[in-house]
Parts: C-alpha cells; structure tokens; sequence
C-alpha cells in the first residue's frame, strides 16, 4: 500500500483535504494533473469572494462561520495573509430569491450586518447606482480570499505535515476493488486504502461512467479601470454582488491599485471537454458586461482592461456534491461547488477529512449529499 489515502485533484478542495488529512496523521497521496495553484478551474483570478450571509441558502451560514475560522487557522500555520474581512455588499430588489436568502441567513444566525437604501447607500457607497426599489445589505462578515496563493499555502503545508503530492501527474484510472484503490497515473500504478475525488470541472473526464450530473461551465472575469482608484481600495470599497433583471455583478475591490474586478457571474455557458477550454473572450461577451458596469457603477470606466476565462463543476441544482460514491467502494467524491464554493473550501476539506476517517461527520450537510437526485 502505497498511502492510506490519494486525493485527485489539488485544487480548491483537494488542496485543504490534503491539509486537513495530513493534520491528523494520515499518510496520503496527491495527484495534480497541473501545477499547484494552476488556472485551469475555479482557482485562478486573483481574488475570491467571502460571504458569511448567503444568497445560496442559509444551510450555509454555519459552515461559512467554520470555513473563516479554518482560514485563520491556515494563515497561521502558513504565514500567509489568505483572508480579508472588508465586509461585504449583496445589492438588489429585496423580494428577489438572492436577497430574500440572504435576508433569512441574517435573522436565523444573527448575522452582524446593515440595511442602506436611499440617500445614505448614495452617500456611503457612490460607486454604485442604486434604483429606488433596492437595497444594500452590508455583510460585516464578508471579503476576499486570495485563491492561488490560499491552495499553494494548504498543499505545501500538508508536505510539511507528510503528504506526497505529484505534480504534473495525470490520473488515468481509477479501480476500486476489495482491499483498496487502484490509481493509474502517467502509466504507473499506486495502491491506497481509499481514494478521494477532488477534480471539479474535469470530474466527468474522469469518471465517464458515474451518473455524477457534474457538468463544466466557463467563467469569464473581468477587471476595468477606476475614475479614482483610491475610491475602490479595500478599505473604501466592499466586495459585492449586484443584482438587477437578469444580470449579476460580482467583484473585489482593487488588489494591484490599477483596476477592479467586476464580472458577469450569470449563467455560465457548458464546457463539452475541459481539455479543450475556449480562452479567448469574446466581444458580445465584453459589450454584455460593459453595458452592466456603465450602468450601475459609474466610478469605473466601462472598458474592461483585463478579462480571463476559467471553469468550475456545476451541479443541476448548484449544490455541490460530498461523500462516498455509489457503487465504488473505497472511493469518495467531493466535486460540483458551482463557482461559490471556493470560500468554503477548508471547512469541506475537513468535512472530507472526517467521512474518510471517521465514516461521518458531524456538520450538516444534508442538502451535499452524494446520494440526493439532483433535478432540472
């Protein structure tokens, strides 16, 4: 037996699996197709979005509260500054679903937060154009995570704690039997007693046969230049997602001091074959965005200076996927987070942790469950 565990995939969640792993003595195995850090999924773009009060459900909130104590807890084993809590704006019609969930996650957990509407969102946040049926609700649990640089910390701490991870290491075939996992891997085979599936957009590559209803979509983000960039510094400007008709901005405050980070986050189109991944952004897909940021933050300038694509695991149902696959024995699958899951990644590495090791968990993750039937 080569490890206990092998986790494939050292991304968002294979990265802090590995971490939380390796923290409780587990000799464990890492496969990475790429690089550590790389911009082939839903790690690279500079920043990613905290929030505590959760449009996507307030089944959330107490694993968001998990997830930010477990990033301090990874800045100071690492050194590293991974989280920044700048708070955050969720803007929008208030009888929309998305702020109605995040309405109920402030009420039901007593989220630390404020209501601005009218003449004082205008005064405390110009940068954004507020029509009069809206609201901001300002999440004082909120801000940004630097995602590269957040798995580069957890993997190479999980090496510091004993884990072996392979990088530029391609999973060929995975073969579960009675005693463990077969794991082929650029023509050579390893042996563990279990094996943990952390490969996201690629996870149907993978696994062709799994009915995992895991299916890769393309992000494009975008960054554009400020009238006054000191007026989008993190200490002047929130992260936000801005929701008017069937349009949603989401974004960070300037991190370089040259631009801001507004994008499109709708919709996402599907990805047949995430090896062969459409980069170059197209000019419909500039105008849609510019058109956005024209009209509802006039402090920037409505052309975009830097635009880059990348991928996620989407689910039906945007509710990813957690614990042990059907049918395979030995073998787990952590996938389909539907581009908001990133700031839970250490809380569901530990949860990750906790099914392989313990066989449960004691977090709620009713609503992850691998065996749910996921509907259109």
């Amino acid at each position: 037996m080569d490890a206990d565990v092998a986790v494939i995939g050292v991304g968002a969640m294979g990265s802090m699996a590995l971490w939380q792993l390796a923290k409780r003595g587990v000799s464990v195995l890492g496969f990475e197709q790429f690089g550590i850090g790389n911009d082939r999924s839903a790690v690279g773009g500079e920043s990613r979005l905290f929030r505590t009060a959760y449009m996507e459900g307030k089944q959330y909130v107490p694993l968001l509260q998990e997830a930010r104590q477990l990033w301090k807890q990874l800045e100071k084993e690492t050194g590293n500054n991974l989280l920044t809590l700048n708070g955050g704006l969720m803007i929008g019609d208030p009888n929309m679903k998305a702020l109605k969930n995040v309405l109920q996650s402030i009420k039901e957990f007593q989220l630390d937060h404020e209501i601005i509407q009218g003449n004082e969102a205008a005064k405390r946040y110009p940068q954004f154009k507020l029509f009069s049926e809206e609201v901001m609700v300002l999440d004082k649990n909120a801000g940004f995570i630097r995602p590269e640089l957040a798995v580069i910390s957890a993997a190479h701490q999980a090496e510091a704690n004993g884990a072996v991870i392979h990088r530029y290491s391609r999973v060929e075939e995975i073969v579960p039997d009675d005693t463990g996992v077969k794991v082929v891997a650029d023509g050579k085979t390893y042996r563990a007693g279990k094996v943990l599936v952390t490969t996201g957009a690629w996870t149907k590559k993978l696994l062709p046969k799994l009915e995992t209803n895991i299916e890769a979509r393309r992000l494009v983000l975008t960054w554009f230049p400020a009238k006054n960039i000191n007026d989008f510094t993190p200490e002047n400007f929130p992260i936000f997602a801005r929701m008017r008709k069937n349009f949603r901005l989401t974004g960070a405050p300037t991190l370089d001091g040259t631009m801001v980070k507004a994008s499109n986050t709708k919709n996402p189109v599907n990805v047949p074959d995430p090896g062969n991944l459409n980069r170059d952004v197209l000019l419909d897909e500039i105008k849609e965005v510019s058109e956005a940021v024209k009209e509802l933050m006039p402090g920037l300038i409505p052309d975009p200076v830097r635009a880059s694509v990348y991928m996620d695991g989407y689910t039906r149902d945007d509710h990813s996927i957690i614990g042990k696959i059907p049918e395979m024995d030995h073998t787990f699958l952590v996938s389909g987070f539907s581009g908001h899951g990133f700031k839970m990644a250490p809380v569901i590495g530990s949860i990750a942790a906790d099914l392989i090791v313990d066989g449960e968990t004691n977090h709620g993750i009713e609503h992850l469950d691998v065996g749910r039937r996921l509907v259109y």
